[in-house]
């Protein structure tokens, strides 16, 4: 997980707020593909498919990293970039459907890997990790439980890369196994309270961060 630039633009909010796209990028960040073999996995039409990736890389979240002859056409295989994280700045200015939008999708995204994953054992491990805490701050608190997430994606980066180091000298590297992790910290709301009172009162930022 090398470390993620963070961004300015709010635009990149709009380009993550369409399931497909965050689909496309997710696969994207598995393994080089291009439009046509993503249409498939999706189950999804090429025309399609072909919109979003474009959209991707026009974004700058993928690159094409090169280009084949299949059946007298030209097929443009693409590979996602290092993913930058939303700046403060740039979630706030981004507009409110926008930005449900994006955290929907990236939920449903976050919720296929972990269903998928846990049916598949990947909860097994005694080093596997299941959390929901609930924390009442204030204005400070806030801000100290941003930093916090931001320490820990950082200190997570770090041990990516010495286990990547171990792993390039190591004759057993066909063990490693791949890990995500996922880290979010928004507004809650209370399950108990009436549906109409159960908005954040500040109307304020839900972030969702995640590296995986």
């Amino acid at each position: 997980m090398a470390t993620a630039p963070k961004i300015d633009d709010p635009r990149y909010v709009k380009a993550l707020s369409h399931p497909l796209r965050v689909r496309i990028l997710a696969l994207l960040q598995e393994r080089t593909a291009s439009p046509r073999e993503l249409a498939e996995w999706l189950d999804a039409t090429l025309g399609t498919v072909s919109y979003h990736v474009r959209t991707l890389h026009d974004s700058g979240l993928i690159e094409l990293v090169r280009t084949s002859q299949v059946r007298g056409a030209i097929a443009h295989h693409y590979r996602a970039r290092v993913r930058p994280r939303v700046s403060d700045e740039a979630w706030s200015t981004a507009a409110p459907i926008v930005k449900q939008a994006a955290v929907g999708a990236a939920l449903q995204m976050v919720d296929d890997y972990a269903r998928a994953s846990a049916a598949a054992g990947g909860f097994d491990r005694g080093e596997a990790h299941l959390t929901r805490t609930s924390l009442r701050l204030d204005s400070k608190g806030w801000q100290q439980a941003a930093k916090a997430c931001e320490k820990l994606l950082a200190e997570l980066g770090r041990v990516e890369e010495a286990a990547a180091r171990r792993l390039a000298y190591d004759a057993n590297a066909h063990l490693a196994s791949d890990a995500a992790v996922v880290v979010m910290l928004f507004e809650s709301v209370r399950l108990t309270q009436p549906e109409a009172d159960a908005r954040p009162r500040r109307g304020g930022r839900r972030r969702a961060k995640s590296a995986a």
